[in-house]
């Protein structure tokens, strides 16, 4: 067997390619997996429309509603941004959806508590934070409820 014979600029470059290769499969192999990495048992939250006109968003709660029972929470998707509304009797509480942690939409819900999918942080449903990483509460919106209609004034 001949050990073939490389220049010292032949073997720098095939070095550099073999470096090259291996730093791209291992940033490739890195990039792989979810970004909800944080494992749940909490289910997710249904998720109801809401309608956004000057500043207010509104929402029919009848029967059929997630929101239609005390204890009850939903993710309410409009065009100005994703809102979490929970229920206690006839007061609602409506919080912003946004994680303070790295921004993943909260939505997920047991028992009382909101939780994040990709790293875990809990909130109350008042917005203070039960369990980090996350260190900042979620921003709350005043809500108004009368003849089945919620609104959330932004």
């Amino acid at each position: 067997m001949q050990i073939p014979k490389y220049t010292r600029r032949e073997f720098c470059l095939h070095s550099c390619q073999t470096l090259s290769l291996a730093a791209i499969a291992s940033a490739i192999t890195g990039c792989g997996g979810s970004p909800t990495s944080a494992s749940t048992s909490f289910p997710a939250l249904r998720t109801v429309n809401g309608s956004v006109s000057g500043g207010v968003v509104s929402l029919t709660i009848d029967a059929s509603s997630p929101l239609a029972s005390t204890g009850s929470a939903a993710l309410v998707a409009t065009s100005s941004g994703n809102f979490l509304v929970s229920r206690a009797g006839d007061a609602f509480t409506a919080l912003t959806a946004v994680c303070t942690h790295e921004g993943c939409v909260v939505s997920n819900f047991q028992s009382g508590t909101y939780e994040c999918p990709c790293h875990g942080s809990q909130y109350s449903t008042s917005g203070s934070v039960i369990k980090g990483p996350a260190t900042r509460s979620l921003t709350q919106f005043t809500t108004r409820f009368a003849n089945n209609v919620l609104t959330i004034t932004l």
